[in-house]
């Protein structure tokens, strides 16, 4: 045995950083990652075989506990990421119904739950006669009530819901023993990203931001003959790292939202060295100057395409929530980007009301990895007779579909304000709808 002193170890360690950083800077790909997250699905799947296993050991005893008390079963099982069971949306800030009104119409709208709903007696057709009944209003207290339990707009401003551990302990599913062997599995997964990974990650992006980036994010890039040249690229937005996932592909110009902190130094940083936009959307004379810069710049045929989150807010990656229309007024080529993430390496969600952006990098810098693909979508234009909020939502569901999210019409904006009141007047109306008479 020949002991290996600390100067040497550290010696081992940072020449190995400066090689994997001097790989990245060439690009050469030596497959390690690959390697690396088959591996790590291999152990995710292993775990979630043993977790199963362990669960439903639990439900057989506890069935024949009950059985034993005499207590009996409907048959329903629960997936355990959806607390409720919905037939509809009723308050919805459209009224879009083509899904909602068959529920006010008494029908179910799931086709797993089919017939009548049995506390539904009224029409939407307009009665003869003003005949009210608390009935009436059954459908807006059980809408009601599902929002309190769980809403479907508050819920993409938390991380993920994983279908299984991904052995990390910041994530929905917390620690509980299983056996020995899946818990020193957890042990040594928590040894190799704070003590490997995470000094290693940190010392690559001291080498260099953009290195590091290119080197720990695996990304795929998908349809790559429809990389934006020119115009707006418009994307559905996760976190700030959303840039530097483009940026390996692509060069942008950006326009954003100003933050503070160390995100806000960033932010200054990058004005000086590009013709990047920072603005503050509460302020009217902000995006009005935004609006003629962009005119401007999109003018330029020898300028780099525009990147903007019309978001407006960074949600979950679960959903695409509405799109502001000011980008989709200007008239240019529209390039739509669909990006995901796979959150079984880690959550690359920015809870921004929670975490700042430091904590958020500890987050990313100590989680397995980051693995994203993108989606180049083809250019879209403005159709004849098209309001801008119509392009805004066509595009918004391009994105959508080709991500595999969910398409959401409510604001992101909602988890820092209170709903519109014109939505609330239109749910009034709907309501007050049913006993006008002729």
């Amino acid at each position: 045995m020949f002991p290996i002193s600390l100067g040497t170890f550290i010696l081992c360690y940072v020449s190995i950083v400066f090689v994997i950083a001097f790989f990245g800077i060439i690009g050469f790909d030596t497959g390690l990652r690959q390697l690396y997250i088959k591996g790590l699905l291999k152990v995710f799947e292993y775990g979630r075989v043993k977790i199963q296993r362990a669960a439903l050991q639990r439900k057989v005893s506890h069935q024949e506990d009950d059985e034993d008390s005499g207590v009996e079963h409907d048959g329903n099982s629960n997936d355990g990421h959806q607390i409720i069971h919905r037939e509809t949306l009723v308050l919805a800030p459209g009224i879009q119904q083509n899904r909602s009104l068959a529920n006010i119409n008494g029908e179910s709208s799931d086709p797993k739950r089919p017939g009548k709903l049995k506390y539904c007696s009224f029409s939407i057709q307009a009665p003869k006669e003003l005949n009210f009944s608390l009935l009436h209003s059954l459908d807006f207290v059980k809408a009601g009530v599902e929002a309190i339990i769980q809403d479907e707009v508050t819920q993409r401003f938390d991380a993920e819901e994983l279908q299984s551990w991904n052995l990390l302990t910041r994530t929905n599913q917390n620690y509980e023993f299983i056996s020995v062997r899946l818990t020193l599995i957890w042990v040594l997964g928590f040894l190799l990203r704070y003590i490997i990974l995470f000094p290693f990650r940190v010392m690559l992006t001291a080498t260099g931001g953009l290195t590091y980036f290119y080197y720990e994010a695996i990304i795929k890039y998908h349809d790559v003959e429809n990389r934006p040249k020119g115009g707006i690229c418009v994307a559905n937005h996760t976190s700030p790292i959303d840039v530097v996932m483009l940026h390996c592909d692509n060069v942008y110009s950006l326009v954003g939202q100003r933050h503070g902190g160390f995100l806000g130094v960033l932010q200054t940083a990058l004005i000086r060295a590009s013709s990047h936009l920072w603005f503050e959307r509460s302020e009217l004379k902000d995006r009005k100057i935004v609006a003629d810069r962009m005119k401007e710049h999109v003018a330029d045929e020898h300028k780099p395409p525009i990147l903007i989150f019309p978001e407006g807010t960074c949600i979950n990656n679960t959903s695409v929530m509405q799109f502001k229309k000011g980008s989709f007024d200007i008239g240019a080529k529209i390039w739509p980007v669909a990006i995901k993430y796979d959150p079984r390496f880690g959550d690359a969600f920015w809870n921004s009301s929670r975490d700042n952006y430091l904590q958020y990098l500890s987050h990313m810098l100590s989680s397995w990895a980051t693995v994203v693909d993108i989606w180049y979508l083809p250019p879209m234009e403005r159709e004849d007779g098209e309001s801008a909020v119509d392009f805004a939502n066509r595009v918004k569901s391009e994105i959508a579909r080709k991500g595999g999210l969910v398409d959401l019409v409510w604001d992101g904006q909602l988890k820092r304000m209170h709903a519109k009141e014109e939505w609330k007047a239109q749910q009034q109306e709907l309501f007050a709808s049913r006993f006008k008479t002729d």
